[in-house]
């Protein structure tokens, strides 16, 4: 039994897959319009998209643009403020709070913030900033849009997988998923080519939903090249992780992605990354294995996982990116 944590339209290595890769015109990431009514085409659009490349845009979603728009604002307005009141809500020891990260090495350039959105039991307002004054409320709220979203796409995808509508959302825990969001400041960089902005790496949760701004950065590895995908206005970003490829025993990808810095535009992107507890089991779905299709992958405690991948990444010698939790 295996238990790589890459897809097989992953390279072997990372190391060597970021000595040798180069990028290629797209032929274009997935785009799913979800105001189309027809539930059976979202199921197939949806099923598609993670199965070969894991990794869609989302548009129609039923997210306010309004609200869209305050929450890259307030994020904006956060990272502008001095260093002196960004450091009251630092990290200190977990995961939680804001840091920078202009680190050697492959020269990682950024600066983020990182907090958990729900369930309501494992929230820490401490790691929220009071700055911006509506930041609390609008993410708040936001955070509603992103359950009923991450509902919506898990219920086409567990039909896609020929289960209830409800199977993967509660082999994740369901109400006691864990949501948490990740500010990521990307300030210009004229060395862009050799600065990256977060590398490569797939997410170990099950699922995360991007917002990124207007300035292209955000780049997915499919068929021995990096892809840029394209900016598409208002539209919800869909990556697969770790989790979703265990529990679908392979079927869909954990697409392996980076961030790359600008030359002379800021760049902000806002992932919420949706994992399930850290004491539940994960691995594939017993409904989905059978004598003539065998677990690919082990059935481990997701703490356990976690602890697993990032030792995976020490002997990569790269940073850790994505979503990390407490120990």
């Amino acid at each position: 039994m295996k238990d790589d944590t890459t897809s097989p339209s992953s390279l072997p290595s990372l190391t060597k897959q970021l000595a040798s890769s180069t990028l290629q015109e797209s032929p274009g990431v997935p785009v799913v319009d979800l105001s189309v009514y027809d539930e059976e085409f979202l199921v197939r659009a949806v099923t598609k998209a993670s199965e070969e490349w894991g990794v869609f845009q989302v548009v129609n979603h039923g997210i306010p643009m309004e609200l869209m728009q305050q929450l890259q604002m307030t994020g904006k307005q956060f990272f502008e403020l001095p260093d002196a009141e960004k450091e009251t809500v630092a990290k200190d020891g977990g995961f939680e709070g804001f840091k920078r990260n202009y680190l050697g090495g492959i020269k990682n350039w950024d600066e983020h913030l990182f907090h958990r959105l729900s369930p309501p039991s494992i929230l820490n307002y401490k790691y929220w900033p009071k700055n911006p004054p509506q930041y609390r409320e609008v993410t708040e709220e936001y955070t509603k849009h992103m359950q009923r979203l991450t509902d919506k796409i898990l219920g086409w995808l567990s039909e896609g997988l020929g289960l209830p509508r409800v199977a993967l959302t509660q082999g994740i825990g369901g109400e006691t998923a864990e949501y948490v969001l990740r500010i990521n400041f990307y300030p210009p960089c004229t060395q862009s080519e050799e600065v990256i902005g977060a590398a490569p790496h797939t997410d170990m949760g099950a699922i995360a939903l991007l917002v990124p701004n207007e300035v292209q950065g955000l780049q997915a590895f499919k068929d021995e090249q990096w892809l840029d995908l394209d900016y598409v206005n208002s539209a919800v970003v869909v990556i697969i992780g770790d989790t979703l490829m265990r529990m679908s025993n392979g079927r869909f990808k954990n697409v392996l992605h980076r961030a790359k810095t600008d030359k002379e535009n800021l760049r902000i992107s806002w992932p919420v990354f949706v994992a399930p507890r850290a004491d539940m089991s994960v691995g594939p779905l017993p409904e989905l294995t059978s004598d003539e299709n065998p677990p690919k992958f082990e059935t481990l405690i997701y703490n356990d996982y976690i602890d697993q991948k990032i030792r995976g990444w020490a002997l990569e010698d790269l940073p850790v990116y994505g979503e990390v939790k407490d120990k």
